[in-house]
């Protein structure tokens, strides 16, 4: 698998419960929209939480547009896990017509 993700891919993965699914935004963001089944873990608190993250298992990371979630992904790579980066993150995910979570929920500002 490619470091970076589309939408589409994640969903795919996502859907066939091969990836952990983590999105690294904050708690008002995540709350406002999100991928169904994730995980929010803020970017702050990914190092203290590494630990729950399952390494044998591929990470997917995503934020508002793949920024945070570079950053996360790229750590993560780092320390060697399988880490992933949903490009575009939840802007391209609403503008491919995938589902957010809530039903009525939306793309918050960061």
């Amino acid at each position: 698998m490619n470091a970076e993700l589309t939408p589409q891919q994640v969903a795919e993965l996502h859907a066939g419960g091969q990836i952990q699914l983590i999105d690294v935004r904050q708690v008002h963001e995540h709350e406002a929209g999100r991928i169904a089944g994730d995980r929010l873990i803020e970017l702050m608190q990914l190092s203290a939480q590494a630990e729950t993250i399952d390494r044998d298992r591929p990470v997917v990371f995503y934020c508002r547009t793949g920024a945070r979630s570079g950053m996360a992904t790229q750590a993560f790579r780092q320390a060697g896990y399988d880490a992933h980066n949903m490009t575009g993150g939840l802007v391209d995910w609403e503008a491919a017509g995938l589902p957010l979570d809530p039903p009525g929920g939306y793309v918050a500002p960061a």
